[in-house]
């Protein structure tokens, strides 16, 4: 199973895909040619780099339409998969970008986004392949690799998942997002002071985020250590958010041996 998420779920509404009425039929029919015109442009390159800093339900409904404009647009079709699977609609995601994989199978980005709506979905066998593909396409790239290592763990292949997760660190040992899956993986197996120590290395690194800290405050927290914890969750969460997951802490460290720690990792999951 996934294990890479932080303590807390964020519930996101369905993207809304508002279409015009046509409120004068008549007028409509007396001018097709200005229809078309208005139906069938596409934005500049101004308004998509725009775009991409709009929230997931703005860029599910923009990239929807460029994407309906030209079906053979990888980029909007890349785009509105990503957008769908910040929405939680990892299914629409997935077979968004099963659509620009059947023009472009080579498509590196589309491949990448393919493995992470598969693992979204929980899926992570059906991942595997994608990920693959696009290690063979760019093999000096970390982020196939990790995705590779998050799918094995969720096709339940440890032992590949393991090698998947070094390879990624090992392109990219500078980068947050490769060592923080690394040690997530190490926390999954037990290996809680080496999850420990990776995540410290990711968090200080440039590219860090609020997830990596929080995982490591839950590492830290399930190793006992919930004042330490509790002082790290406190940087970036709000109060009633810490106390839920200082509450959770201390359930999980209640319960004796592995099988009580394993149901509380299963209980943290929070989709993709």
């Amino acid at each position: 199973m996934c294990r890479k998420r932080a303590l807390l779920a964020t519930v996101l509404a369905p993207a809304l895909m508002l279409l015009g009425a046509q409120a004068h039929a008549g007028a409509a029919k007396n001018k097709p040619e200005a229809v078309e015109q208005t139906t069938s442009r596409k934005a500049t390159p101004t308004q998509r780099a725009e775009m991409r800093r709009a929230d997931p339900l703005a860029r599910a409904a923009f990239w929807g339409g460029e994407f309906e404009t030209d079906s053979r647009d990888a980029e909007a079709g890349v785009a509105l998969a990503q957008a769908l699977r910040a929405l939680g609609r990892y299914d629409d995601a997935a077979a968004t970008v099963a659509k620009v994989l059947m023009a472009q199978p080579d498509n590196i980005d589309a491949l990448l986004e393919s493995a992470r709506a598969q693992i979204a979905r929980g899926q992570g066998f059906y991942a595997i392949d994608p990920a693959r593909r696009a290690a063979a396409l760019a093999p000096r790239d970390w982020r196939p690799q990790s995705l590779l290592g998050v799918a094995y763990e969720q096709a339940q292949r440890d032992d590949e998942a393991s090698v998947a997760h070094r390879q990624a660190v090992a392109l990219a040992p500078n980068e947050a997002v490769p060592t923080a899956n690394y040690a997530m993986h190490l926390a999954s197996q037990g290996d809680l002071a080496g999850a420990e120590a990776q995540l410290r290395r990711a968090a200080v690194m440039p590219a860090s985020s609020i997830q990596i800290r929080q995982n490591l405050a839950l590492v830290i927290g399930l190793q006992g250590r919930i004042a330490e914890a509790e002082k790290l969750a406190r940087q970036d969460l709000p109060p009633e958010s810490v106390a839920n997951n200082l509450a959770w802490l201390r359930a999980a460290t209640s319960k004796p041996g592995p099988a009580g720690q394993s149901r509380s990792w299963d209980a943290m999951k929070s989709g993709g």
